[in-house]
């Protein structure tokens, strides 16, 4: 009777890897089937939650609509979904963490995990930064330049579809630390040369807003200016971190 256990040598090293990474999988897969199932039964409510910020801003009279026929229906739990993958997001980051992290040496370890902490965290307060402050800023300014005669009647999937979208595109702008942050950790860029780049961030920072922003100048600035104020906030942890390993290396016994 031969034995199933793999063996030592590197063919028995990958399967344990590849039995390993099916059991990391699985439990970020049901982490997300979890929170999915807790989120369903309140689908109607979390899109109503949702709309708020276009509904609150709709002229009298206007109100959203649905064009395809499963739309009131699939919608929400389209957005169920959504909602189950990103609070399900720590759990995940956390099992590729624990599959990977026995491979890493200390000091990478040390980097990597405030790193990861502090993506997650950024991702979030982006989203919330536009749920908060963007997106009623641009429905409104949208809902003022309505041309007369027509009615502002949303779809609710295509909504469902821009609202992703700018959520998206705000939380990884706000990932612009963890970015300045990784390229001084791995030589890319010096302190001094982010610190003399400050003049083309803000640049850029201006031109990224009034691309993903919509088109007034309210919404721009409220893009730009967290932007150029987390690039800064990237800088000086970088010098930080830069400092803190001269520190370290200097106390090394030879």
């Amino acid at each position: 009777m031969t034995d199933a256990t793999p063996g030592p040598g590197p063919m028995g090293g990958l399967i344990a890897h590849l039995l390993e990474l099916r059991t990391r999988l699985l439990k970020a897969a049901l982490a997300v089937l979890l929170a999915l199932l807790a989120l369903l039964p309140f689908s109607e409510k979390l899109y109503g939650l949702l709309a708020r910020p276009l509904v609150e801003r709709l002229p009298a009279g206007a109100h959203m609509i649905a064009i395809q026929v499963t739309g009131p229906f699939l919608v929400p739990i389209k957005l169920s979904v959504v909602l189950a993958l990103f609070l399900a997001m720590p759990v995940v980051l956390y099992q590729l963490w624990a599959f990977v992290s026995p491979g890493l040496y200390r000091h990478e370890k040390q980097l990597a995990l405030p790193l990861l902490v502090a993506a997650v965290l950024l991702f979030y307060a982006g989203c919330a930064f536009a749920y908060f402050l963007i997106l009623p800023a641009a429905f409104h300014f949208l809902t003022m330049i309505t041309p007369p005669g027509v009615s502002m009647m949303t779809d609710i999937d295509q909504y469902l579809g821009f609202v992703l979208h700018v959520f998206l595109a705000f939380g990884l702008c706000f990932e612009v630390p963890v970015v300045v942050v990784v390229l001084a950790a791995m030589g890319v860029v010096s302190v001094e040369k982010l610190r003399s780049l400050r003049r083309y961030a803000i640049v850029l920072a201006f031109v990224v807003a009034a691309v993903i922003t919509p088109p007034d100048a309210l919404s721009m600035m409220l893009l730009a200016i967290p932007m150029i104020l987390l690039y800064e906030a990237g800088v000086l942890a970088a010098a930080l971190l830069v400092r803190r390993r001269k520190v370290v290396r200097g106390a090394a016994p030879p």
